[in-house]
């Protein structure tokens, strides 16, 4: 048997059983970080305990959709179960991406319950160099 000792974690528990488990149709949130690196943005949903099969991502426009499901644990009829805190369900993120990421090129990866998306920008959205012409030549300025 276990014991529990934090009881902000009974709370929680009380809170996700008043909501129940995310539905196709009602999902729970998951929990993401978004940062640029180089050349391209990237994001990532915290997913463990979840199956990579069990992922969906869909872009339609700029409108970007992540579901995730997590199933419940096969056990063996003789099981019994003592506590369960974890939530299982469907969670699910949209975000709505600018006109500067290239959204045909989207790069996905499952890592140890990490889902990581690279987003690159669009060569057109990169800064560049223009040439201004002048009387006595042209002068190269960023843009």
């Amino acid at each position: 048997m276990l014991m529990r000792t934090d009881p902000f974690r009974e709370l929680d528990r009380l809170a996700q059983q008043l909501m129940g488990p995310g539905t196709w149709s009602r999902p729970s949130a998951m929990p993401m970080d978004a940062y640029r690196e180089g050349d391209a943005y990237v994001v990532a949903f915290d997913l463990p305990g979840v199956t990579a099969d069990a992922i969906d991502i869909d872009v339609e426009r700029n409108m970007l959709t992540v579901k995730a499901e997590r199933r419940p644990v096969a056990t063996a009829d003789d099981v019994k179960m003592e506590l369960s805190e974890r939530p299982l369900g469907v969670f699910s993120r949209q975000l709505v991406l600018a006109d500067t990421l290239d959204t045909e090129r989207i790069q996905a990866d499952y890592e140890a319950g990490v889902l990581t998306l690279r987003i690159p920008i669009v060569e057109r959205a990169k800064p560049r160099k223009i040439a201004i012409g002048t009387g006595s030549g042209r002068k190269e300025i960023s843009g």
